[in-house]
């Protein structure tokens, strides 16, 4: 059974950082590609960063050159580093597999950017 859980959400200053975790258990974490969502109110989940397991990294075009994603597959987790964050960024955070697998959800972690 795999189960993700996220952390280190949290209210911070437009302009700050954050830095979110995802820790995975089960086997599946260092067999697969691994990305982090965001579900903003009233929108779409979407896709922010995606890692392989070699490393290669992918961003949506609104996060690219802010957000750093990373993961440290001894410690079956996955990282999102967050700067320069803006009022847009405000949502909820999940972590899942990429693509993302229905079963795999969290509870995700709530970013809250103020202006």
């Amino acid at each position: 059974q795999v189960q993700l859980v996220e952390s280190g959400g949290g209210l911070v200053q437009a302009g700050g950082s954050l830095r979110l975790s995802c820790v995975a258990s089960g086997s599946i974490f260092r067999i697969s590609a691994m990305g982090w969502y965001r579900q903003a109110p009233g929108k779409q989940r979407e896709l922010v960063a995606a890692i392989t397991r070699g490393g290669s990294t992918t961003y949506a075009e609104s996060v690219k050159g802010r957000f750093t994603i990373s993961r440290d597959n001894a410690k079956n987790t996955v990282y999102l580093h967050m700067d320069s964050l803006k009022p847009e960024d405000t949502a909820v955070y999940y972590c899942n597999t990429d693509p993302a697998m229905s079963a795999f959800w969290g509870q995700g972690t709530l970013v809250t950017v103020s202006s």
